[in-house]
């Protein structure tokens, strides 16, 4: 398996099975990120695709199959202790966003920061500045449900990445969205990953947002299979939906 890195991977995963009843989600897949590098998880509904993800960003222990994270085995983590993880080292963007209806755009965005510790202070101009660089610093005093589903996401990926992740989750993150409003927030959303450093593991079923990583992996009746994306390599991705 190749890496658009050198370093090596950051993120792996080997041989992992995951069943919920009599569905084999997963079955002997295979994973791996380097640091900063945007990777593509394609595959048609209900090939395991999700399933992989909630895996490797240990909300979901496998059956079967290791998972290494910067060196560590996260499988052999108990559940404090990848909940930890996933406050300091990872970010969530999710289809529908999952926004707190209550909060601001701007409390949103600081909600991680102070579940990490960060002062009130301190966490609302990270969250601040996080807006502005995803273009929508003018909805921070607005509600969730005040602004357009494509502004949503552009928060929700606000809110990600403020934490300074070393790795990004992505499940659909342009699935509720229109053509338009889905180049959009894909475009912001790698520049501004691709600016951290911060790895991504995007999962999606459409040519056009796979076409923003840098490699691309099938999931297909729960087994992974590694494609590199012809003519692309670490911080090639352009959005073209050239192949």
């Amino acid at each position: 398996m190749s890496y658009g890195s050198s370093s090596g991977p950051l993120l792996a995963a080997t041989g992992l099975r995951k069943a919920f009843g009599s569905t084999q989600a997963l079955d002997g897949a295979d994973f791996a990120i380097a640091p900063g590098e945007i990777v593509a998880v394609m595959g048609p509904s209900g090939s395991g695709k999700s399933t992989l993800l909630h895996c490797l960003a240990g909300i979901v222990p496998p059956d079967e199959g290791t998972i290494t994270y910067d060196g560590r085995e996260l499988t052999a983590l108990n559940d404090a202790r990848r909940s930890a993880l996933r406050r300091s080292d990872f970010g969530f963007v999710f289809q529908f966003g999952q926004l707190v209806p209550e909060l601001t755009c701007a409390e949103n965005v600081a909600l991680a920061l102070r579940l990490d510790g960060a002062r009130r202070r301190d966490a609302d101009r990270t969250a601040r500045q996080w807006l502005e660089r995803l273009e929508v610093a003018e909805l921070a005093r607005r509600r969730p449900g005040e602004i357009s589903g494509g502004q949503g996401q552009r928060v929700a990926v606000a809110r990600a990445l403020a934490t300074s992740p070393r790795v990004v989750f992505a499940d659909e993150p342009t699935g509720a969205l229109d053509s338009l409003s889905g180049e959009l927030v894909m475009r912001l959303f790698t520049e501004a990953a691709r600016e951290s450093g911060a790895a991504v593991v995007l999962v999606t079923h459409e040519a056009r947002v796979a076409a923003y990583s840098d490699r691309e992996i099938t999931v297909r009746d729960g087994k992974s299979r590694d494609l590199t994306l012809v003519g692309s390599g670490t911080g090639s991705g352009t959005g073209s939906g050239a192949r």
